[in-house]
This record gives C-alpha cells, structure tokens and sequence, in this order.
C-alpha cells in the first residue's frame, strides 16, 4: 500500500486535498444544521435579554465539555461541535499534506508543511503551550 500511495501524482494529491475538505465543511455544516434546528424547536419561542450578556456555560468552553454536551444531543454542544469540525478541517488538510509529500519524498514540502501545522498548533492553543 505505501508503494502505491508513493507513486501518487500531485494531481491525485490535489484530488484527495479537496475531497478532504469539502467533506469536512459538509458535516461540520450538517451538524451545525441540526444543532440549530433543536436550538430553535427548544429555545425558538424564548424571548431573548438583551440588556445581560450571558456568555457560553463553562461546559461548552472545553473540547471534552463540548463533545460531552454533543453526545448527550445538547443543542449548544452539537453547535460548538460542528464549528469544531470546521475548524478541525483545514488542520486535517495540512496533516494530510505532510503525510503525501513525506511519501513523494518531497523534503521542502514536509519541512514547510510541518511549519503551518506548527503554527497552527501555536495559535490554536492560544498563543502558549
């Protein structure tokens, strides 16, 4: 199997790239969609306070709150876990590049490659790891 991934054309790369990605932002949409369809068929009616701001609960600031809440069919949790995914998407992509030019030996591409996840890493932590 690694040979044949070895002689993948970049074409083929491309191809996979972009299957990659609009299959994440697919079912990212897709879970956001149903989270938000439970969201207004509970709270649709509620009229909203605009004079207190009320900020995320504490549940829902963590991934591990988040994919609890999304498991439990929680509306706001299935929300934060579709943009989650969203987010995830392009992270996935550069994985997957760095994978497919290790594989076409391609050393400039892993070596740039493993910078941008780097840097994504780094910021996604919130600039302190």
């Amino acid at each position: 199997m690694v040979r044949g991934m070895r002689a993948w054309s970049d074409a083929q790369v491309e191809q996979c790239i972009g299957t990659l990605l609009r299959t994440g932002v697919m079912i990212a949409a897709a879970v956001v969609l149903f989270g938000g369809c439970l969201y207004v068929i509970r709270y649709g009616g509620a009229l909203p306070a605009y004079r207190v701001f009320h900020g995320e609960p504490a549940d829902l600031r963590s991934v591990t709150g988040i994919v609890h809440a999304a498991l439990a069919v929680k509306s706001r949790g299935l929300i934060q876990l579709g943009l989650l995914l969203l987010i995830a998407t392009p992270i996935l992509r550069v994985v997957f590049s760095v994978l497919a030019f290790a594989l076409q030996r391609d050393v400039t591409y892993v070596v740039v490659s493993l910078i941008v996840l780097a840097v994504l890493s780094y910021s996604l932590s919130g600039g302190g790891l």
